[in-house]
């Protein structure tokens, strides 16, 4: 625990077999009192190692998505009472050995969600992130910024610490189970005005690591910019601070 909080670690696992030992090693245990990874249909010995690891595990049959392995692990980790849940890719993208400080962020009471960029430390390129993931965040995340009124560095970032009461707050079992779903959650915190915060974090991509391919990134790209609208369109429609988002907003609904 930290400040009273329990911290639970989720790991939204897909074919992670060569990084999960060395990503779960460097989990700092003085402060996290849980860990849950989620296992997306993987077609290698992710499972294996996991239970090797004695790490608690859900399994999907059947690969269902990155957005829908979140939904699970966000699930879960509320379930089994977390105060603090802290996304960690089990690729190793991100060292774990950053979570007290992000966990400390959350307990503080100040920030509600707290990113992880890669960004800040103008590493990110000199981690292995291709050119092309590399461009489109910076266009998508300065597009973001002046849209939506943020100053956040690295809209796009998989590492991640939510509060329990924004992760109870938000309706994230309606987003998209594809990449989407990160973009859909982190509108939806701005919405209902819960305080971002970030941390520089070095990032480290090589061949086990999982990443986008040039077109899903596109794809992606032009969702988040559609998305993006829907949010202005359904913000300027609200005449009450308080007041559900429309029905036309579809997956943005909050309630």
């Amino acid at each position: 625990m930290i400040l009273g909080k329990k911290v639970v670690v989720v790991m939204p696992a897909f074919n992670a077999e060569k990084t999960l030992r060395r990503t779960y090693g460097e989990i700092p245990f003085d402060i996290v009192d849980d860990v849950v990874l989620v296992d997306d249909g993987s077609s290698d010995q992710t499972l294996k190692v996991a239970q090797e690891l004695n790490i608690s595990h859900v399994v999907h049959p059947q690969n269902r998505g990155y957005g829908a392995n979140q939904k699970t692990c966000y699930s879960e980790a509320l379930k089994r009472g977390a105060d603090i849940v802290i996304m960690v890719h089990p690729d190793y993208q991100y060292t774990p050995r950053l979570i007290p400080a992000m966990a400390g962020m959350i307990a503080s009471g100040i920030y509600d969600v707290v990113l992880g960029s890669r960004i800040l430390g103008k590493d990110a390129i000199k981690g292995g992130m291709p050119r092309y993931n590399y461009f489109a965040n910076r266009v998508l995340t300065s597009m973001q910024n002046l849209l939506l009124r943020q100053n956040l560095s690295d809209f796009h970032s998989g590492y991640r610490a939510f509060s329990r009461k924004v992760l109870e707050s938000i309706p994230f079992q309606s987003n998209s189970d594809d990449f989407l779903f990160d973009n859909q959650l982190l509108l939806q915190a701005i919405f209902r005005g819960c305080h971002l915060g970030e941390i520089s974090c070095p990032t480290h991509y090589d061949e086990d690591t999982s990443s986008m391919s040039l077109g899903k990134s596109f794809k992606t790209a032009f969702q988040v910019t559609f998305l993006t609208f829907r949010f202005l369109f359904a913000k300027w429609g609200r005449k009450e601070k308080d007041q559900p988002l429309g029905t036309a907003i579809g997956k943005l609904n909050a309630k």
